[in-house]
């Protein structure tokens, strides 16, 4: 049976100028237009924050509701950078 590895198993010197693609599950609750929890959010903070750090280049992905007929503005991610620029530069 394989070990459970974290992201910190990945030495940094390996990521260094490696392209990396982190899928989130960051389908945050929302009341209309307003993120009502972003623990989602915060607790992939820590991930990306080592990668950026080891000079790894990170694109992040993940979906928001389940629209019905096509995008919906309600749906749109443009909600989501005052979040993790509020997080991110905490640290």
């Amino acid at each position: 049976m394989a070990t459970k590895c974290c992201i910190s198993d990945l030495p940094a010197a390996d990521l260094k100028g490696k392209k990396v693609l982190v899928r989130c599950d960051l389908n945050v609750p929302l009341d209309g237009k307003t993120i009502t929890d972003d623990t989602r959010i915060r607790s992939s903070i820590p991930t990306i924050e080592y990668l950026t750090k080891a000079g790894a280049i990170v694109t992040v992905c993940s979906h928001l509701g389940r629209p019905k007929d096509g995008p919906e503005d309600k749906f749109s991610w443009l909600l989501a950078p005052p979040v993790w620029e509020n997080y991110s530069a905490k640290k």
